[in-house]
């Protein structure tokens, strides 16, 4: 997929990305969606498919305090408070930590409120404001928005899709 640069190619991205992604989590069974036995964001861990969306809840909901801090005039922060950009396997971690506990169906419901977010905030912005300038370093606003939303969504697939193959082949899935 072709990096967007236009309002229009990043509600795309973000929508077509996050699509395909929740086809895959939605094969994921109930009863399998705690097993940790995916390979982590963290080298040596493991992660469970909930693990991996409460990652993704992570960053959607990091984006949007982004977003509402650059509103707000306050300054931001990146990645995170307390964290550096060599240390998201930590920050990975931290989400997996703070997200709240509750059923699989929950947590899916929880990720796609986020994304419908993310999607409402980014469409209340012009093409000038989202590509017209830096917004940190030399990425804009649109390209931190994507590579913090529907990169990371194009990333869970493939880890999930790995893990829901190999769970078929050792017939977990039913």
């Amino acid at each position: 997929m072709a990096v967007p640069d236009s309002k229009a190619a990043l509600l795309d991205a973000i929508s077509t990305t996050f699509d395909r992604l929740m086809a895959n989590l939605l094969r994921v069974p109930d009863a399998r969606a705690q097993d940790r036995s995916m390979p982590g964001h963290a080298a040596g861990t493991l992660m469970s498919p909930s693990d991996l969306v409460a990652y993704l809840i992570g960053w959607n909901a990091l984006v949007l305090k982004w977003l509402a801090r650059d509103d707000a005039g306050q300054p931001v922060v990146f990645p995170e408070e307390g964290f550096n950009w060599n240390q998201l396997g930590l920050l990975a971690q931290k989400f997996q930590t703070d997200c709240p506990e509750g059923d699989w169906p929950a947590r899916l419901e929880r990720l796609a409120a986020l994304k419908a977010q993310v999607v409402e905030t980014v469409s209340r912005r012009s093409d000038l404001e989202l590509y017209g300038s830096p917004w940190y370093g030399k990425w804009t606003k649109g390209r931190m928005i994507q590579l913090n939303t529907s990169s990371p969504y194009m990333n869970a697939r493939k880890r999930l899709r790995a893990w829901l193959r190999d769970a078929e082949r050792a017939g977990l899935t039913s």
